[in-house]
């Protein structure tokens, strides 16, 4: 048996300070992540810090036209929500990509912002790793690559990130609002998660006791449409092998305002900003598109077991730009 000491908080600051000062201390949500991590003895806190019940579990408009979702609303709930749905169609489409209807019902916005790598070798103890142990090796490196990185990894490191909902939210320019001893900030989600680096066992730039409290949208992007897409090994329950957010506004067949980001190719959901500077101002067009993505790309390292990311990265992107460029003729 696993001991640890169970506290459930009655509000953020509590929570906060339930963790304050504490190595080995987890916040407990839906509990998708961290209580299959606890049965596979990949975590082991001292404190687990119960956060069901405070009151971050709303979806309200904010004044600038924007949306303000807290970090224990459901996944279940946000993509059905009217003005998810209705002005960030390409989060609610995220959102039922990811995982199994019951899994949705449970987890929750923090927690799927924060949950760790499906790396097999990470969730296996008998086998060396550097994000679950620092300084063993990678198994990954010379091992079984098809699910791995492509984009921004390290000789340390390569996993990647299983949010498609942290995909969507990147190209949303999403805004984390964290709670910690130093008191609040505010965090661009795209610079939420780390890069592997020599610390991959460092997910993100939060410190110890840090709690997302709500994740902040701008208005959506007037004039502009939205897609999400995602090719995995079997239609349901499976994580991206690579899957786009792309969000693109045309005029006149010249392509205006374009944000794209990727996953299943990276530690982070990867905000491809070479590959939007190089369309805009450009013909909507199968070969502007596919010249955008080759520049995004031409930093990609991939392993012996996962080339075929590349080409695959590719072809999702045309198609979900294509796709979204006749929507607007």
């Amino acid at each position: 048996m696993m001991p640890f000491d169970y506290r459930r908080a009655p509000d953020p600051e509590a929570a906060v300070a339930a963790a304050t000062g504490l190595a080995g201390v987890a916040f407990l949500a839906g509990g998708t992540n961290l209580v299959d991590h606890l049965k596979l003895g990949l975590a082991a806190p001292d404190v687990l810090v119960d956060v069901t019940r405070l009151p971050l579990d709303t979806v309200d408009a904010l004044p600038d036209g924007g949306l303000r979702i807290g970090a224990t609303v459901r996944n279940a709930d946000l993509a059905a929500h009217p003005a998810v749905r209705r002005d960030y169609p390409v989060l609610a489409r995220a959102l039922l990509s990811g995982a199994s209807g019951q899994i949705r019902n449970l987890a929750t916005t923090g927690g799927n912002l924060l949950q760790r790598t499906r790396c097999v070798y990470f969730r296996d103890l008998s086998t060396p790793c550097n994000k679950r142990e620092p300084g063993t090796g990678c198994s990954a490196v010379g091992g079984y690559t098809r699910h791995h990185a492509i984009l921004g990894a390290s000789a340390h490191c390569v996993a990647t990130h299983p949010s498609d909902m942290a995909v969507a939210m990147a190209v949303l320019d999403a805004q984390v609002a964290v709670l910690g001893t130093a008191g609040r900030r505010v965090v661009p989600l795209v610079e939420l998660h780390r890069l592997p680096g020599d610390e991959p066992h460092r997910d993100t730039v939060l410190a110890p006791g840090d709690l997302i409290t709500s994740v902040d949208l701008p208005p959506p992007p007037p004039g502009a449409r939205s897609a999400y897409r995602k090719v995995r090994d079997r239609a349901s329950f499976a994580f991206a092998l690579v899957s786009v957010a792309a969000v693109l506004r045309v005029e006149g067949g010249v392509v205006r305002d374009v944000r794209i980001a990727l996953g299943g190719v990276a530690h982070k959901p990867w905000r491809a900003r070479r590959a939007e500077d190089v369309l805009v101002g450009e013909r909507a067009d199968d070969e502007a598109f596919r010249r955008a993505v080759d520049a995004e790309l031409a930093g990609a390292a991939p392993l012996a077991g996962n080339g075929f990311k590349v080409p695959l990265t590719r072809n999702l992107v045309v198609s979900a730009l294509r796709g979204l460029s006749r929507e607007e003729r």
